[in-house]
């Protein structure tokens, strides 16, 4: 997986890029990711990438020619035209399963905007579509672009383990995940539920599929409208309460 990032605080992405899971995927050759600072790609003597957006308002816009720059700097050394992200406020909101389908591409280009945004041309020109990390706007676009990288480079082949690292997670099979304990059995009074030491995988499963359900109806029941249910799932979770036709509605 190829990811190259268009920003302005190239040194910002590096220092949350080369730790953890990420840094240790690019380390092994796993994930290839490269930032550019797109100061350098402007032919302004002063290296300015922004200006006054044409009509009233307040603020500065990142111009569309700096942006294009990098952009023909970037396919020229793969060698191929990436798949562009706008991290933007006005994009579709991220999703695991966006996520999983964009980690099976080849290679990702990235804008992070800043100020008012960037100019219109440049997004259509180039952007192949806007992605959004939550209904907030941010200073600029680098942190959603961090937890887009983040979200796409650990569903990466050979990122995790294993496959199951990230298949039994919340919202990969569209429910939220079940509770997990660790050691000691014992603590401040509470116990480990007594079905995971028994060592019985079948019963475990089911507690776990059954803790996964009682998870997603009480904290986000709307997941259910989408999740693939099976009428054992259905019948487990009408003995809590829910309605399918109701969440149909």
């Amino acid at each position: 997986m190829k990811i190259d990032i268009c920003t302005l605080f190239p040194e910002m992405c590096e220092t949350v890029l080369e730790t953890s899971i990420i840094g240790r995927g690019r380390k092994a050759g796993k994930l290839d990711i490269a930032c550019h600072h797109l100061r350098k790609y402007t032919i302004d003597k002063h290296n300015n990438v922004d200006d006054t957006p044409y009509g009233p308002g307040k603020g500065m816009l990142l111009q569309a020619d700096p942006l294009y720059r990098c952009y023909e700097a970037v396919c020229e050394i793969r060698q191929r035209r990436p798949h562009v992200i706008y991290m933007s406020p006005q994009g579709k909101t991220l999703t695991q399963k966006r996520a999983l389908e964009l980690s099976k591409m080849e290679h990702l280009y990235i804008i992070c905007g800043h100020y008012e945004g960037v100019d219109q041309r440049l997004i259509d020109e180039i952007v192949d579509e806007e992605i959004s990390i939550g209904d907030y706007v941010l200073t600029g676009g680098e942190l959603g672009a961090l937890v887009l990288v983040d979200a796409i480079g650990r569903l990466c082949e050979g990122v995790l383990a294993h496959e199951s690292c990230f298949s039994e997670e919340s919202h990969f099979n569209g429910l939220l995940e079940y509770p997990q304990y660790t050691k000691p059995a014992l603590w401040h009074g509470r116990e480990v539920p007594e079905i995971l030491m028994n060592g019985n995988h079948a019963k475990i499963e089911r507690w776990r599929r059954e803790a996964s359900l009682k998870n997603t109806y009480e904290k986000r029941p709307e997941l259910l409208k989408t999740a693939p249910l099976t009428e054992k799932d259905k019948w487990y979770l009408r003995t809590l309460g829910w309605e399918e036709e109701q969440d149909i509605k």
